[in-house]
């Protein structure tokens, strides 16, 4: 069950080990998800590290990532919310593109507002990326966001920090040193 007290904060070198326990339990790729930690976004409820998302920032156009949650809190709102506050820093940064690879969630980003799109469409800079590298398989479905056209998504989480909306500097600097 989700705890009341549930924040976000940015990830940090020492929360890899958590990350990766749950990129394994959501049998997501763990090739260049611990490089771009710094930009990684995390759930966290009474001390535990409950859910993670995160950019891959390339000039104007980012590829999210990593979007998982401990199994026995799927389908509780934890997902939407990270990556609706993403989405968020995204369009404050001027993104005008957000763009991911999924082989199991496509239903789930169609609801944020995600359109398939052909994979031979996808920016140079995000072909370069691990994901595209071979991280996600050939069958996976490409999918993007055009952010001034997309609806902003509501949560409804009781989340302790950031209620203004606002990343931490950390998380701001890390978003920079990528873009």
């Amino acid at each position: 069950m989700l705890s009341k007290n549930m924040a976000l904060r940015p990830a940090t070198e020492n929360d890899w080990l958590a990350v990766a326990a749950l990129l394994e339990a959501n049998k997501l790729p763990f090739e260049g998800a611990r490089e771009h930690l710094a930009t990684y976004l995390l759930a966290i409820s009474d001390g535990e590290v409950i859910g993670s998302a995160g950019l891959e920032v390339y000039a104007d156009i980012a590829l999210l990532r990593s979007v998982a949650v401990a199994p026995r809190l799927h389908r509780q709102g934890v997902g939407k919310m990270l990556v609706s506050r993403l989405l968020l820093e995204a369009r404050r940064r001027k993104i005008a593109k957000v763009c991911l690879l999924t082989t199991n969630a496509n239903k789930y980003f169609a609801q944020l507002g995600f359109k398939y799109e052909l994979i031979e469409q996808a920016a140079l800079a995000l072909k370069a990326s691990a994901e595209f590298q071979g991280a996600c398989p050939a069958s996976a479905a490409f999918m993007s966001l055009t952010l001034e056209q997309a609806p902003i998504v509501e949560d409804d989480l009781p989340v302790s920090a950031l209620d203004t909306g606002q990343i931490e500097p950390a998380f701001k600097a890390g978003l920079s040193a990528q873009g």
